[in-house]
């Protein structure tokens, strides 16, 4: 390949996003590199999401150019609209928030659903570090799409606004997991945890997320609580996706 110089993720979306900068700037930048980065990074499901949208639409820097010179007219314009949208990618790659469990859980999120669902999860993982507020919001969200979606799969009403528990009631019964549908006690038990733990995120969503307004004083969510409920959100997701996967089997 011929970016194979570059060492680490971050520098390769670094190089790609310098290189969209000068292609619309008035430079020529690499075709090669642009098709091999591009291809990259949308054949990795985490980072397929954090992606700025122009560079899954735009195939090549032809038409990459073609849509920034109709879009904006002056080189500053262009720019700053670059920067924006490859700034999730670039903090999430210098965060290094892609650990093991997280790749494994964009895995199952993608193939299962990549616009919605996998979609959602890239959001809570990208706000977890710098916005606590807003990642407890988007966990709750990722786990309640996930929910609608199976149910619609399965072809069970929810009606028009669910809460978080009664969604997780439905889905849970339809796919037998639900703790009152087993007799063996360390069963129950895990089961009842998953459901504690939905209604916490629930919980925790309403307390500490940015989904409604907040008085004078109020509680605000530090980054390890942020991560918690995203990894639990994602957790939790990935365990009924697995199975929704294995019952159809």
């Amino acid at each position: 390949m011929a970016t194979d110089h570059l060492t680490s993720d971050f520098e390769r979306a670094t190089y790609l996003q310098n290189m969209l900068i000068g292609q619309a700037t008035g430079a020529n930048a690499d075709c090669q590199d642009f098709d091999e980065l591009r291809r990259y990074f949308l054949n990795n499901s985490t980072t397929k999401a954090l992606i700025p949208s122009f560079v899954r639409t735009n195939r090549d820097l032809a038409q990459f150019w073609q849509f920034i010179k109709s879009k904006f007219g002056h080189y500053a314009e262009r720019r700053d609209f670059i920067y924006t949208g490859f700034f999730p990618l670039l903090d999430f790659l210098e965060r290094g928030a892609a650990t093991p469990s997280s790749q494994g859980i964009s895995e199952v999120l993608s193939k299962f659903d990549p616009d919605a669902v996998h979609a959602a999860w890239a959001k809570a993982l990208e706000r977890s570090g710098t916005d606590p507020e807003g990642a407890v919001t988007a966990a709750r969200t990722l786990l309640e799409t996930v929910c609608k979606h199976l149910l619609d799969e399965i072809g069970i009403a929810y009606g028009d606004s669910p809460d978080i528990t009664k969604l997780y009631s439905l889905i849970s019964k339809a796919l037998n997991i639900a703790p009152d549908q087993h007799s063996e006690q360390v069963f129950k038990q895990i089961l009842g945890g998953c459901t504690t733990i939905v209604c916490g995120l629930g919980a925790i969503r309403n307390k500490l997320g940015d989904a409604h307004g907040k008085g004078k004083v109020s509680v605000k969510p530090l980054p390890r609580h942020a991560k918690l409920a995203v990894n639990l959100a994602g957790t939790m997701s990935m365990f009924l996706v697995e199975t929704w996967e294995a019952r159809k089997r």
